[in-house]
């Protein structure tokens, strides 16, 4: 990686940012099952800083050993538009989705100056036809609606929005430096009011602070009120480096749950089967009795067979 590294082009944030030339920002998954079949990321790192974030370790490839420096390094990735479109062409041919922000956001701080995610939709809204995800924290989203219009009267599109809590407080101490949760929900709601499919992201629903009745009821009948079509949810992964990081995030501001958590996480990066299926089914009752359409994680099927000239409107 290291000839594709290039300068510092810019700081803000409490983040420097340096140029990477992508060899195609288009990534297929070759790997873990994921209801994916490409991805785009167009940073590496993010300044969120999500203190949950289990892409923090992509940073080690990098030679970024500290966890923080994911959200203090990131990389704005520069691609060659040609290769973007034959990549998305293949992508199209093929009939896989491509996911946006799949491990970094999208459209985190840096997006307002660098504009890498909205090269990516102008060069999506040119090829109809096209399967599209975008997830985000991110309320600069809003800036590409008429781009994201043209997508969806074209293509099948969705955009996910990442909410863990309506507790303004308790999503500063988790992501510090994301746009505020109700501010996330009205770009949710001039999304969905243009006629965007817009989806609420519960990812990740973290045991003891974010799986309670109230927070989750909260989060599912804002989302409705907001014109979500649906809610996912999947329980807090924490990868060996992410979970000492997180942890010490615990103790900084919950010290009274560490017992709890390394319990919890002592044999594995998941919660055991029965506590995944115990919030598993409070998110489906929930999301049922305010009138929502709930889903795991793991239901997602990668791809579904349907004539290639016909558009599914829903994902």
């Amino acid at each position: 990686m290291a000839a594709r590294l290039g300068d510092v082009i810019d700081e803000r944030h409490k983040a420097e940012y340096r140029e990477l030339r992508a060899a195609d920002l288009v990534n297929r998954r070759i790997a873990r099952p994921m209801p994916f079949g490409n991805t785009i990321n167009p940073y590496r790192g993010c300044s969120s800083g999500c203190v949950y974030c289990y892409a923090r370790y992509t940073h080690d490839f990098l030679g970024h050993n500290d966890p923080i420096e994911f959200e203090r390094t990131i990389y704005v990735k520069r691609g060659d538009p040609a290769r973007l479109r034959k990549s998305l062409e293949r992508a199209r041919r093929s009939r896989t989705l491509v996911a946006i922000g799949t491990a970094t956001d999208p459209y985190q701080a840096g997006e307002g100056r660098f504009a890498i995610t909205r090269g990516v939709l102008e060069a999506a809204a040119r090829l109809p036809g096209l399967r599209l995800s975008i997830t985000t924290k991110g309320t600069l989203v809003t800036r590409d609606l008429d781009l994201l219009r043209t997508i969806a009267d074209r293509s099948e599109l969705s955009v996910n929005f990442s909410i863990t809590t309506t507790d303004v407080d308790l999503a500063r101490k988790l992501e510090p430096r994301a746009p505020r949760p109700d501010l996330r929900f009205k770009a949710m709601r001039a999304l969905a009011g243009a006629g965007i499919t817009t989806r609420l992201f519960i990812m990740p629903v973290l045991p003891c602070l974010t799986d309670g009745e109230g927070n989750l009821r909260a989060l599912l009948t804002a989302a409705r009120d907001a014109g979500a079509d649906g809610a996912e949810c999947n329980v807090l992964f924490l990868r060996e480096k992410v979970r000492e990081f997180f942890f010490e995030s615990l103790s900084a501001h919950f010290p009274e749950l560490l017992p709890a958590y390394r319990e919890l996480y002592a044999r594995s990066a998941y919660v055991p089967r029965d506590t995944a299926r115990e919030i598993e089914a409070r998110v489906a009752r929930l999301a049922a009795e305010v009138g929502l359409t709930s889903r795991w994680r793991a239901d997602r099927s990668e791809t579904r067979t349907r004539p290639a000239n016909q558009l599914s409107l829903i994902w």
